[in-house]
């Protein structure tokens, strides 16, 4: 998962590494026989409220009713077993498992590659000097315990902390803490007298700054160089991408094709462009403690207001502590693996359903990504068994697994870029899954015409934590109202190239709001066993929700879409929208423009209920079932508008997605002209684009030429 955020670790609790001793064999053998022993329990309580959909329900029982948590953990081991950071030997062995996984449920299997620019780090080093003369000094120290960082198997070993795509470089400068990196935490420190000139930052991860957007701010300010760390990691590191934007950076916009092709060189602007102009390290929150416990200067407390004041140090510095930073990283290019089960529709085979996780690893990886992947592997086997009993899908399924997305995307933007016309023209949906398992409770995120069929699934799937309990009933009891569905605006993971790029009605599936041992040595598979997810449970709920949403899309007649609850969402957004603008600003286009779209949702609905009574008496047009639902598919293109975000211009989407300025959460374009201080005729000129985006889906919704 390319970005997260996080709460405080313990104290009281205990890291468990990944091992290939004994002992950890025994532990694992132990592991699954109490999942095993628990499994059978479940299997003798009180059967859950019947599973079944409103079409083919003997098959989506056989779905719900082969879930087992034994042969996900089984899987889950598997992946974990070494290190996987793309471009690695380890990596193109993880390929080849999910390859071999795949052929094995005789489920068409093909491998696509990449040729793309990635990043490693050869040498860093930090130094904290305790006085301007150097006299006085101690190593920082920049890697986790316990583990080793040289390998007698090349690419196998625990990659050092770094930041991919952080320039080389050296500093020396007093060591200021500038808290999140933000804007107004450089206004607040100017006002207390705090002059970060030349001064190496210590920053602290969150506030909901990516990577690169806190570094491209510090050497806005005058900083020469940053630490970032994490609270709550402890000894961890959170390794991470500083890349500005998603894919290849040598081929915006285009697919990195192995063999001859148009590449950018990495000076080019275009390609230097992305990546901060500072370097950068991250540091452990042990070790950030202990140079911000040496600052002096202005309290925090006086500063910060924001809960987060209580800590082991109370002062920003500048110093007197100095630090020596040194960083040297190599850009190279390397092959990249994207692996794809393919299981052919009966009766719309040119109609696309696709699921996506992607499989590098920073380190081990079993929460990030490989919770996923074993989710994934789970559903292959569940499908295949399905058709060993005579299923078989309406539509194409797609089953994904990227690469190289810890790097910016990559493995999925590429391949969205490769087959942007028939992605446009055919997919249906794409739903991601990312870290499966974090920890408790289930979260989603989706475009709004899919809010209706998620739900409806939710109350279809057992709560892992919960007996007798439906999904649905803990969720909607956590949000004390209608279920809490998030939207996908932020560029957190693989959904970005189809929904902000291509515009893909997409969904985000992950249990478990943060965990600990993001991006660190100590995702492991012991990890998961110990912490995230004893006995599997929450992976079956996963896999559940994530293979029953992805058997509407591809088999009922009708697509389960409802614009209504865009239209309704749209009207939300335009009302907060409303909070921020002055009066002589209108919001004219974009309100005439949701009545369109309401107006246009509500035809298609009268239209699906005269369809499906038609179809009730044996009344079946084929023909025309295919046109409503192809009006249906494409109506989030669209959302799009060929000259993209203002800056950003590959980000297509004029609803959802990343904004340069602010924290909208929609309407992009928008938020940066009103958080950047554009001029009225400029936050005017992107409201009339929004509105226009949005006359374009009803007009597609509705399927009529003007």
């Amino acid at each position: 998962m390319a970005q997260s955020f996080h709460t405080s670790l313990p104290k009281s609790t205990t890291i468990f590494t990944t091992s290939t001793s004994p002992a950890c064999t025994l532990i694992f053998i132990f592991n699954l026989c109490i999942i095993s022993i628990y499994t059978l329990h479940r299997h003798h309580s009180p059967p859950p409220p019947p599973t079944t959909l409103h079409h083919h329900p003997p098959f989506s029982s056989t779905f719900l009713n082969s879930a087992s948590n034994y042969t996900i953990s089984t899987y889950l081991r598997h992946l974990t077993l070494h290190p996987h950071l793309a471009g690695t030997p380890p990596s193109t062995t993880t390929a080849a498992y999910v390859t071999s996984q795949f052929k094995s449920l005789n489920i068409q299997t093909h491998v696509t590659n990449y040729s793309v620019l990635l990043s490693f780090p050869v040498f860093s080093s930090l130094t904290a000097h305790f006085n301007s003369s150097r006299t006085s000094s101690a190593a920082v120290t920049l890697t986790e315990p316990g583990f080793g960082y040289v390998s007698p198997n090349p690419g196998s070993e625990v990659v050092k902390p770094y930041h991919a795509y952080s320039p080389s470089g050296t500093a020396y400068g007093k060591a200021v803490y500038v808290n999140h990196g933000q804007e107004e935490d450089y206004l607040v420190l100017a006002a207390a007298g705090v002059n970060v000139h030349g001064c190496v930052a210590v920053v602290r991860r969150g506030g909901g700054m990516s990577r690169n957007a806190v570094a491209v701010k510090a050497g806005e300010k005058g900083v020469v160089a940053v630490v970032m760390y994490t609270d709550g990691t402890g000894v961890g590191v959170e390794r991470g991408t500083v890349l500005d934007g998603v894919g290849d950076p040598l081929t915006p916009g285009w697919a990195s094709v192995i063999g001859d092709g148009e590449r950018l060189r990495v000076e080019d602007s275009e390609v230097a462009g992305r990546f901060p102009g500072v370097p950068t390290l991250p540091v452990s929150e042990e070790a950030a403690g202990w140079i911000l416990g040496s600052l002096g200067g202005p309290r925090v407390a006086r500063l910060w207001k924001d809960g987060d004041v209580v800590r082991k140090f109370d002062r920003v510095g500048p110093g007197p502590t100095y630090l020596n930073f040194t960083y040297q990283g190599e850009n190279k290019v390397a092959v990249i693996q994207n692996v794809f089960g393919v299981i052919k529709g009966s009766e719309e085979p040119d109609r696309f359903v696709v699921l996506g996780n992607h499989r590098d690893a920073w380190t081990y990886g079993a929460v990030d990504p490989n919770s996923g992947t074993a989710v994934l592997i789970d559903i292959a086997r569940r499908y295949s068994l399905m058709m060993r009993m005579g299923w078989n899908p309406k539509r194409t399924i797609y089953l994904c697994s990227w690469d190289a997305e810890e790097f910016g995307m990559i493995g999925s933007t590429e391949w969205v870029e490769q087959n942007l016309v028939n992605l446009g023209s055919k997919a249906v949906a794409y739903i991601n899954v990312d870290c499966a398992v974090q920890g408790p409770g289930f979260f989603a995120a989706t475009t709004p015409q899919l809010d209706d069929i998620l739900v409806e699934v939710t109350k279809k799937v057992t709560d892992p934590d919960f007996l007798g309990s439906t999904l649905f009933d803990k969720w909607i009891a956590n949000a004390e109202g209608p279920p809490l569905i998030e939207r996908l605006s932020d560029v957190f993971s693989d959904y970005s190239p189809f929904l902000h790029h291509a515009g893909v009605p997409s969904v985000d599936l992950y249990y478990g709001k943060d965990f600990l041992v993001y991006h660190t040595a100590f995702d492991s598979y012991d990890w998961m066993v110990k912490h995230g997810d004893p006995f599997f449970h929450r992976h079956v709920a996963v896999s559940g929700v994530w293979g029953l949403l992805a058997l509407h899309l591809t088999d009922d007649p009708i697509l389960p879409f409802n614009y209504l609850s865009y239209a309704a969402q749209l009207q939300n957004h335009r009302q907060s929208l409303n909070k921020l603008i002055n009066e002589d600003v209108s919001l004219h286009p974009i309100t005439s423009a949701i009545e369109e779209l309401e107006d246009a949702a509500k035809q298609v609905n009268d239209e699906i209920k005269i369809m499906k009574e038609e179809e009730a008496k044996g009344h079946v047009s084929v023909l025309k079932r295919r046109m409503l639902n192809d009006r249906l598919m494409s109506a989030e293109r669209g959302f799009l508008d060929a000259d993209g975000i203002q800056g950003r211009q590959w980000f297509k989407h004029l609803v959802y997605g990343p904004a340069n300025e602010g924290k909208l959460g929609f309407f992009p374009g928008v938020a940066d002209a009103i958080y950047g201080l554009k001029a009225k005729s400029v936050i005017q000129h992107e409201i009339w684009r929004v509105g226009r985006a949005i006359q374009s889906a009803a007009s597609a919704l509705k399927g009529e030429l003007t």
